[in-house]
């Protein structure tokens, strides 16, 4: 039939941007057509939900924020997601357009696949697939349809969360089974809840397709088939295709296996025993793999009978259906339409069939009832990302709570569960991860400027307490203030502990004995002390100090009084020993005259005065790097003890 008579988007332009140009497929839940952005001029393949999803305002929700984290995918073998929107009663997508087949047209076409060609194309799927769940998504829906092999042989996989989109709206309850029915994992089936171990299963359905050319279940009904992926274990490839190596059967076999927590954990743990399994491989095994003549066993032939597909109801057991589980409980016969059922049977049949059925419905209920609650891990310890994934895999919707202080659990690490560990809920059930903030940490107070007492008390208030006390010469800070804090304010400190406190010792009175009165009022008064001088009689040279008080090194205010005593000379004049005469025979002394280094560089100044033959005597008084003394000086001789002061 011709889609441009029968279907209104055609030709229309779409959200005001895509001009619809063809239909290219049709499934259960969405139409995807061929269409061009005329904003950026490029063809692109738009797929439109169909009308009974887009009127669920939760679907489409939840459906936009699928779209938006399978847009932030990056991977080569996803398709990747341009843009979403909705133009009236239409929520679609905008698409890479990729040119080529669905795997779904190329096994109609070609039928099973050699072994080797067939792992090519899932080893692609599972690197998509892993890229997905270390991202923390589900695909759902993996089937050849959503898988597309580009004309250049690029292995896409398409239709990332809409599956999960549908599951979150109100167009299912508890108890519905969301998906493709020959794909579904008995989880599914059973509870509705898929993980990623879900996607690995219907991987390893799919690989056994492309071996095989055809499912490993077939069936009158989807809830047929479905009865038998909870109760049947997959045959291995190689009992309907002899000739298969038996490391792919193994490798299908663990992909399908019925309990999930024997499957991998992840399409990324798949891939890497499909790539182990692919470079095992002889060239012989990559060929078609046909039975010799008369080989076939009649165990493969009734399989192989048994899978034989009915390709009337192939196209419709291979869209995503929507389906509740409760026809579950019933066998899969009991199903078919009244018009198939043959003669009627004995009465002793009837009861025998009935017995039989009964068992059957029992067996059911009470698996069902086993696999549709599951324990709550112990993930206590545990990093909070770590635990999330292991809970997710566990089938359990996770929620990060908010933290709490703990002294023993690391920040970051699980501290406990809401419900605690061990407890039994209903598999797909909230899972709250309260993570350990660590211990609890105060910001250290500002308490700069006050006076030790009261830096105490304000320590203590917050709860922490007082270390060691240190003090400094300050000349800005108060003697009895605190300078700084060890740690510094605003540096959270563990609760009760301690912070180091460094306390003004305001200025340190300088030593300036030995230095000339001159140079030291001259100092003093610089550095905003009161300077009172008392003179007295002293074997030393007139104008030299010979004492202080405050001594030299005293913690002193700023504007503190510093009385000098300065020498007046000896009783009888002062003389230096080469001004005394000179006894016979002997020659006066060499005079220098002694450099005046005042303001000059410390280590300058040394040099100087070496160089000019005396000894030299370096006197710290603030620290500066600048001399401010310097005692004696005129002339004198050659090797005389110089004093300088900084």
């Amino acid at each position: 039939m011709d889609t441009t008579l029968t279907d209104p988007l055609i030709g229309r332009l779409l959200d005001g941007r895509y001009r619809v140009e063809s239909r290219i497929a049709r499934g259960g839940m969405a139409s995807v057509y061929l269409a061009l952005d005329v904003r950026l001029e490029r063809t692109v393949a738009v797929k439109v939900m169909h009308p009974s999803l887009a009127e669920d305002p939760q679907f489409v929700q939840r459906f936009i924020g699928e779209a938006k984290s399978v847009a932030r995918l990056s991977h080569p073998n996803i398709v990747q997601v341009f843009d979403q929107g909705t133009d009236g009663t239409h929520v679609y997508l905008s698409m890479e357009y990729i040119p080529g087949r669905s795997l779904r047209e190329v096994l109609r076409a070609r039928g099973r696949l050699p072994v080797r060609e067939a792992l090519e194309i899932v080893i692609p799927v599972l690197a998509a697939l892993g890229a997905a769940h270390q991202a923390g998504l589900i695909h759902r829906d993996i089937k050849p349809e959503n898988v597309l092999i580009a004309d250049d042989g690029r292995v896409k996989v398409v239709d990332f969360g809409l599956a999960r989109a549908i599951h979150g709206g109100h167009l299912t309850r508890t108890g519905t089974m969301i998906g493709t029915i020959g794909y579904m994992s008995p989880e599914q089936v059973t509870t509705g809840t898929a993980d990623a171990r879900s996607d690995v299963y219907a991987v390893g359905i799919m690989l056994f397709e492309l071996l095989t050319g055809r499912q490993p279940y077939a069936g009158e009904t989807a809830m047929s088939i479905a009865y038998r992926h909870v109760h049947e274990n997959v045959p291995a490839p190689s009992s309907v295709v002899p000739g298969i190596p038996a490391s792919v059967d193994a490798l299908v076999r663990s992909a399908t296996d019925r309990d999930p927590d024997r499957r991998p954990r992840d399409a990324t743990a798949m891939l890497v025993a499909a790539v182990e399994v692919h470079r095992g491989l002889t060239q012989g095994g990559a060929a078609h793999p046909t039975p010799p003549p008369g080989s076939v066993t009649a165990t493969a032939v009734h399989q192989a009978e048994d899978l034989d597909p009915v390709p009337e109801r192939e196209e419709r057991l291979a869209e995503t259906m929507i389906q509740p589980q409760v026809e579950l409980l019933t066998s899969p016969g009991t199903a078919e339409p009244r018009a198939r059922r043959g003669p009627r049977p004995a009465i002793w049949f009837i009861g025998a069939l009935t017995l039989l059925m009964l068992a059957g419905i029992a067996f059911s209920a009470w698996w069902f009832s086993q696999g549709r609650y599951v324990k709550v891990p112990d993930l206590r310890g545990q990093n909070i990302v770590v635990a999330r994934q292991i809970a997710q895999r566990a089938g359990f919707e996770v929620k990060i709570g908010e933290p709490r202080f703990d002294d023993k659990i690391e920040k970051d690490r699980v501290l406990d569960t809401e419900p605690g560990a061990g407890a039994e809920v209903v598999r797909g059930s909230l899972l709250t991860l309260i993570p350990s903030g660590g211990p609890e940490t105060i910001p250290v107070p500002k308490v700069v400027n006050l006076s030790e007492a009261d830096a105490r008390a304000k320590i203590a208030e917050v709860g922490l307490t007082v270390g060691r006390v240190s003090k400094l010469p300050s000349e800005t800070v108060p003697r009895g203030q605190v300078i700084r804090t060890n740690p510094e304010v605003g540096t959270r400190v563990r609760k009760g502990g301690k912070v180091n406190l460094v306390i003004s010792a305001g200025l340190l009175m300088p030593n300036v004995t030995d230095m000339t009165r001159e140079q030291a009022e001259q100092f003093l008064r610089e550095k905003g002390f009161n300077v009172q001088v008392v003179e007295v009689t002293d074997d030393t040279p007139p104008g030299t100090v010979i004492a202080q008080h405050p001594a030299g090194g005293a913690e002193v205010d700023a504007g503190a009084t510093v009385n000098l005593t300065v020498s007046k000379g000896p009783e009888h004049g002062w003389r230096w020993p080469w001004e005394i005469e000179v006894a016979p025979g002997e020659q006066p002394p060499n005079l220098v005259q002694v450099p005046d280094v005042r303001y000059k560089n410390v280590r300058d100044a040394v040099h100087e005065l070496r160089a000019a033959g005396f000894k030299v005597h370096v006197r710290k008084l603030f620290g500066t790097d600048r001399v401010v003394a310097v005692n004696p000086g005129g002339q004198q001789p050659p090797g005389t003890k110089i004093t300088i002061w900084h």
